[in-house]
């Protein structure tokens, strides 16, 4: 029997126990796409434990309790004898639990040279008793290719060599998990006695994320995007190469430089960079692109659905952009190290085949070219060794697990989930420029083109001289940007008309205060005049800096509808103007 308590307290008298070996976060991640092949099996029951062997495991206690999750201490998980273990990496003493080990990989595949200087050191004489079973493979196609890599003095592969999988001569897991068939290969002749261990059984995350596509424009309204606006998911794995640990700037710079009507930005960040420095350290460096209306995706359940929303993928060496070109998504590489990866490896073959972002050239270009000329199935020779068992995994999962357990599966078919809807406050920026252009104006209509892009002082000193509105929101904390404010915005005042009339008198730079009411209309005004907008669909704040046109510009006639179009000529809202006082 399994669990932290004792088994006169339990109520379901489970038959079989399998414990959860969770590293760090990521592996979390990978874990909870696996653990659902028998999860929901009353006569099993999982155990979580944490081996505190990984550089990341800061977090992992606090990701799992909000999952209501307690995890066993690793010294008594290894005195306990589980019918299985799981484990999503290597590292730590693998080796002492008292089960057989099955060990998947918790990201796409195995690519990356990883010194093993972060593992405990080995210790003991004993060795793992996994029995005498040599899994089946499983539908694993033929071998692939006829590449013959050398592997004289070649570094070891995370993964797929000795120094991981080993423990004084005797190999720790008893089940080695592959995608694809070209990884047993790399295994094969890294540590060939390993092979017969080794099973195909696809990639669960994958399959998720193809089994969801359907759900595109459901991700998309869950990320606020409308349908003219495009989203370009920035991507970085951890480490001083990687994209953000290169320019940790960039995408401060893409928020300022893309016009936030016709392009949205969200980032997603490898877990191992909030636990390598802290997430109130990474809040902070981000606080200036969250302000800028970023969408940093708040945990790491969400790169998928990102992917899936996006346009375009600006990336690096990491997984995340490796899915997003599995997907079908347009892939810009703006961090693209070789050193890192295995040549033999599917990673290594995308970094060196998609093409780079320019950081000193007009993003919005790239992205446009990323976009229109992209051609889906590019990247197809690379991408198809991701799995060798496309939408299967769970089934070859469960069909191993069970037999692994010695115990029947259930008679219905394995599940294929696909992700959840997000559920998220929706950034926009703080502060803005807007360019505004009329297009026609007559008595009863005003149709303006409006250019917004975010904006602060520390980003570039010099927009104060551009011809532009500076629109800026009350939960804005520069005051800079408030005393140069030509237009000053508060959704949901108590006192509309009160805020209007103090906020005017409090800030003599300030041209137009606006205000939303509760029944969605807007009040907007200078200390001579005021302007009731309703019948508003869309974006208020655009209908805002329209009224700045109006009542800026007296001689013009007064009008009832007001549009306002992007660059482009997308709709960004519309609204009925009447003229108070």
């Amino acid at each position: 029997m399994s669990g932290p308590l004792a088994p006169r307290w339990r109520t379901v008298a489970s038959s079989r126990a399998v414990l959860a070996v969770v590293h760090n976060v990521t592996a979390a991640t990978r874990l909870f796409d696996v653990l659902p092949v028998f999860a929901d099996d009353p006569r099993v029951e999982v155990t979580f434990t944490c081996p505190r062997s990984s550089a990341f495991t800061a977090g992992t206690d606090e990701h799992l309790a909000s999952r209501g999750i307690r995890l066993m201490p690793w010294d008594e998980a290894v005195r306990y004898p589980f019918d299985l273990a799981v484990s999503a990496s290597y590292g730590g003493d693998l080796h002492e639990l008292r089960a057989p080990l099955l060990v998947v990989p918790h990201g796409m595949g195995y690519n990356k040279f990883l010194e093993t200087g972060n593992r405990k050191p080995e210790t003991g004489n004993r060795k793992p008793e996994t029995g005498n079973r040599k899994p089946e493979t499983g539908n694993r196609k033929p071998e692939t290719g006829n590449r013959k890599p050398e592997t004289g003095n070649r570094k070891p592969v995370f993964g797929l060599s000795s120094p991981w999988i080993m423990h004084e001569g005797e190999l720790v897991p008893a089940y080695i998990v592959l995608s694809h068939g070209e990884q047993l290969d790399r295994l094969r002749l890294a540590v060939p006695e390993a092979a017969e261990f080794a099973v195909v059984a696809g990639d669960p995350s994958l399959d998720r994320l193809i089994a969801s596509t359907p759900l595109r424009e459901t991700y998309r309204q869950g990320f606020g995007l409308t349908s003219t606006q495009r989203l370009v998911l920035v991507s970085s794995t951890w480490g001083g190469n990687s994209l953000y640990g290169t320019d940790p700037e960039l995408v401060r710079r893409l928020a300022h430089a893309l016009p936030f009507d016709s392009y949205r930005i969200a980032i997603a960040l490898h877990p191992n960079v909030h636990e390598g420095h802290s997430r109130w350290q990474v809040a902070r460096w981000l606080n200036a692109c969250t302000r800028a209306g970023v969408l940093v995706l708040p945990h790491e359940d969400l790169w998928r659905q990102a992917i899936l929303a996006s346009d375009v993928v600006l990336g690096d060496h990491g997984s995340v952009t490796f899915y997003a070109a599995a997907a079908g998504k347009p892939v810009l590489l703006a961090a693209a190290p070789h050193d890192d990866l295995d040549p033999e490896s599917p990673v290594h073959q995308l970094v060196t085949t998609a093409p780079r972002f320019d950081p000193n050239a007009d993003a919005g270009g790239q992205f446009d070219r990323a976009v229109t000329e992209h051609d889906p199935g590019r990247y197809l020779p690379i991408t198809e060794l991701a799995t060798d068992l496309p939408g299967k995994a769970a089934t070859a999962l469960r069909e191993l697990c069970y037999r692994a357990l010695d115990l029947a599966p259930p008679a219905h078919p394995a599940p294929l989930h696909v992700l959840p809807a997000p559920d998220l406050p929706i950034p926009l920026p703080r502060a803005r420029l807007a360019r505004v252009e009329t297009v026609r104006h007559h008595a009863k209509a005003l149709d303006l083109r409006l250019t917004r892009h975010a904006v602060d002082t520390l980003y570039d000193p010099t927009w104060s001289a551009e011809p532009a509105q500076l629109v800026v929101h009350i939960d804005e904390p520069e005051a800079t940007l408030l005393e140069l404010a030509d237009v000053v915005v508060h959704d949901d005042p108590r006192d509309a008309g009160r805020w209007l009339t103090e906020t005017l008198h409090a800030l003599p730079g300030c041209t137009i205060a606006a205000a939303g009411l509760p029944d969605g209309s807007w009040l907007a005004g200078t200390t001579t005049a005021l302007v009731e907008i309703t019948g508003v669909h869309g974006d208020p704040h655009a209908l805002v800096s329209a009224v700045h046109e109006v009542l800026t510009e007296p001689h013009k006639p007064f009008p009832d509808e007001v549009t306002v179009t992007t660059e482009t000529g997308a709709t960004v809202a519309t609204g009925r103007f009447s003229l108070l006082r």
